[in-house]
């Protein structure tokens, strides 16, 4: 998708050494500062705060050089190593010899109940008007210093408010986001984005209890009393299917079940330079992660499922784009 061919790649570099002004040099491909695979909690100056992210490197990560990187986003009122813990991404992504980072959130309560400004919500960070697009670019940056990233290949990942935070990253900067997937939360963007597509998987429930499918009004958190409007999955898969220049209908390429819970992939491709928009959308399942185990009470977020496994679908769906017009990350 998008990009210039390799012969024209070719052409290009040739006359940037030709004038002396090829790429910045790559850092090494064992970083001092990472010496090792593994997690890695860090911290990063950014505005008048200190933000916080987990950083997971794939065994002998050196090898892998330059490195694909997801950047995932923990849900409304979590944080980075919960949804390290619950989302359990770093198997497949060793498995590829990706890396995984985990950014935190903002909030008024130290490093609990965070959140993401994700557009018209959520919480204290879009109160706020936090900006956190910002500061993933800061983190992206930040790595790039210290790591041989693929800049071709950066990706968004998020449940619920992070879904929205992965779907207004994508909006606001495509240019670094080869693909984005969203579990259980819509696109909050104020005004749909333009620029070049970016490929999006959205899984949802149509009974999900929390972010519902057709939209509307639902409390920003389970636990407390805040409501924001909704956009519905149709509405949001709508903005990137226009954006992407989808051309597809909508149709159902695979179905599963798994006792009472259902589910269909849905795509609405083709769309333009080998872009893509699908959807899993799922019934009888909540809230959750599907695949995973919810600690919150199913009365709040509805029952857990095991019709997919939201992670293997999403890096499957992932690892078919790579951005070769991808703006240089520092």
């Amino acid at each position: 998708m998008g990009g210039i061919s390799g012969t024209m790649r070719a052409a290009a570099c040739c006359a940037a050494l030709l004038l002396g002004c090829g790429s910045p040099a790559r850092p090494p491909a064992q970083s001092p500062r990472y010496p090792h695979s593994g997690d890695f909690a860090q911290q990063l100056a950014f505005g008048n705060a200190t933000r916080t992210y987990v950083l997971h490197l794939p065994p002998d990560y050196a090898r892998h050089v330059p490195l694909p990187l997801v950047v995932a986003f923990h849900g409304g009122g979590g944080d980075a190593a919960a949804f390290q813990r619950a989302a359990k991404l770093d198997a497949q992504a060793d498995a590829l010899g990706w890396a995984v980072v985990y950014p935190d959130g903002t909030g008024h309560w130290d490093r609990r109940l965070l959140t993401w400004n994700a557009g018209s919500c959520c919480g204290s960070a879009q109160e706020d008007r936090v900006d956190d697009v910002g500061f993933v670019l800061a983190l992206l940056a930040d790595l790039a210093r210290d790591l041989d990233l693929d800049a071709t290949r950066v990706y968004a990942v998020g449940h619920s408010n992070g879904g929205m935070m992965a779907y207004r990253l994508a909006s606001a900067a495509p240019s670094h986001i080869a693909a984005v997937a969203s579990v259980a939360g819509p696109d909050m963007t104020e005004r749909g984005g333009s620029g070049p597509a970016v490929p999006v998987l959205h899984i949802h429930s149509v009974d999900d209890p929390r972010a519902n499918y057709d939209g509307g009004q639902a409390k920003v958190l389970a636990f407390v009393s805040h409501y924001v409007e909704f956009r519905s999955v149709d509405e949001t898969l709508s903005r990137w299917r226009d954006r992407d220049g989808c051309t597809g209908a909508g149709r159902v390429v695979e179905e599963r079940k798994v006792e009472l819970h259902s589910a269909e992939l849905i795509d609405f491709g083709p769309c333009t330079g080998g872009s893509d928009v699908m959807l899993w959308r799922l019934h009888g399942a909540g809230h959750g992660w599907p695949g995973g185990k919810s600690q919150l009470p199913k009365k709040l977020v509805g029952p857990d499922t095991h019709v997919i496994r939201a992670t293997d679908e999403i890096f499957h769906f992932l690892a078919r784009f790579r951005r070769d017009d991808a703006a240089p990350l520092r």
